[in-house]
């Protein structure tokens, strides 16, 4: 069980990860927002696993803390938006990052929405207000999460294994039952960039009910701590509106083998 659950909690916990397993070669970057392509996924907003029969609305909130020279700490928040409906359509948002506690909704960066029936892929520009889609081919994927990791053990540095993964055992976020596991990995002294080994511990609260991690802790001395936290859990369809493109963008097709008058 542990296993099991450490090696699907990993693989969805990462944007790049969960895109390798859901999708064909083809599609990865596809279904990656343009201007957070490389970005570190925690910050970047969860991806929400276009499976049908599970709809949901929710709110993702991420933080992350972390040690300036001078001694002081800075905190970076944002909230998102995302929802599924039961036909396995996706919502996402990519929202500006502010300092230290913020009240209100941060502005809107980018919208990304993803039919898997149509293959139609939607990204927002609200500051050019273009709506930029496009099909993507090949055969329909399978779309239920499997694992993404090997099944392999840990690689070994002088004898010992580079991570180790731990069973949190089970609790309740938002109404709903999740499963954590807790990967901790060793980065030598020759990797690190400070000259010294170090530790980097990664935290995953997955949800089977709703196929996404409802909670992710990421600690890392070089870079701090992050969190990304799900809340405000609405089960049901969210408003079709949501998977609308507004009246007021302008639509490019940008299909491969299409052109634009």
């Amino acid at each position: 069980m542990l296993q099991k659950t450490a090696m699907k909690a990993v693989a969805i916990a990462s944007l790049i990860a969960l895109l390798v397993v859901l999708l064909p070669a083809q599609d990865v970057r596809s279904l990656i927002p343009p201007d957070a392509r490389g970005a570190n996924p925690l910050m970047t907003g969860v991806f929400v696993t276009p499976v049908p029969n599970a709809p949901f609305t929710a709110t993702t909130v991420t933080q992350s803390t972390r040690r300036l020279q001078d001694g002081t700490t800075e905190v970076l928040k944002t909230s998102s938006n995302i929802a599924r409906d039961a036909e396995g359509r996706i919502y996402n948002e990519r929202r500006q990052t502010v300092p230290g506690s913020f009240t209100g909704t941060p502005p809107l960066l980018s919208g990304h929405i993803y039919d898997p029936v149509t293959r139609l892929n939607t990204f927002f520009n609200p500051a050019q207000r273009i709506a930029r889609q496009s099909k993507l081919n090949g055969p329909a994927p399978d779309y239920q999460p499997t694992s993404g990791l090997p099944s392999a053990p840990a690689p070994l540095l002088n004898g010992e294994p580079l991570w180790r993964q731990e069973d949190l055992g089970t609790q309740v976020m938002e109404d709903v039952l999740v499963h954590g596991v807790r990967i901790i990995r060793t980065v030598p002294a020759s990797a690190s960039g400070t000259g010294q080994p170090l530790v980097v511990t990664d935290e995953y609260w997955y949800s089977d009910d709703l196929h996404l991690n409802m909670l992710i802790k990421h600690s890392d001395p070089r870079t701090g701590e992050q969190t990304l936290t799900v809340t405000h859990v609405k089960r049901g369809d969210p408003a079709p509106q949501m998977f609308q493109v507004p009246a007021d963008y302008k639509v490019v097709d940008e299909t491969p083998g299409t052109t634009q008058d």
